[in-house]
């Protein structure tokens, strides 16, 4: 699970570097703004309830949507996966923290929720904001579209 969310923050600061600043000046003023978009940690709040509202309804696209990732075989395996743990439970947001740390598109967020049960559901994201619109990185296994295998943090055999 710790390797998951190095790669998470990992692939959060590529895309940040990768985007070019955008002076937003605050949310934006469409009509048809996505629940998640908006230049403050409203936003991210958003985004972070409809990650939840995915998993109380079991939505592969949900997730697929929340986290900013094409809808493709690969990425409905790993809403599946992540369905598989934590869907269905009826969970409630508690608490959530926003921290925008490493610049206006990418935020430290925690998540405490509980379920219909009263068991604790507490989770760390990187959220990364594009076109204007916040996505958590909840998707790990993203295949790179170049064909390569990532590397290894296996220690060399000599």
């Amino acid at each position: 699970m710790q390797r998951r969310r190095l790669i998470a923050v990992a692939a959060a600061l590529v895309v940040a570097c990768a985007c070019s600043p955008q002076n937003d000046g605050g949310p934006s003023g469409g009509s048809a703004a996505s629940p998640s978009e908006s230049g403050s940690a409203g936003g991210v709040r958003r985004a972070v309830e409809a990650y939840v509202q995915a998993l109380n309804s079991r939505s592969v696209s949900g997730l697929v949507s929340v986290g900013g990732v094409k809808d493709e075989e690969w990425s409905r395996q790993e809403a599946g996966q992540i369905l598989s743990e934590r869907g269905g439970r009826g969970f409630t947001v508690k608490d959530v923290q926003t921290q925008q740390d490493m610049g206006p598109d990418v935020a430290s967020v925690r998540l405490s929720a509980e379920d219909k049960s009263g068991k604790p559901l507490r989770e760390t994201f990187t959220a990364v904001r594009e076109k204007k619109a916040w996505h958590l990185v909840v998707f790990t296994n993203q295949p790179d579209g170049r064909g390569k295998e990532p590397s290894s943090t296996d220690k060399p055999s000599s």
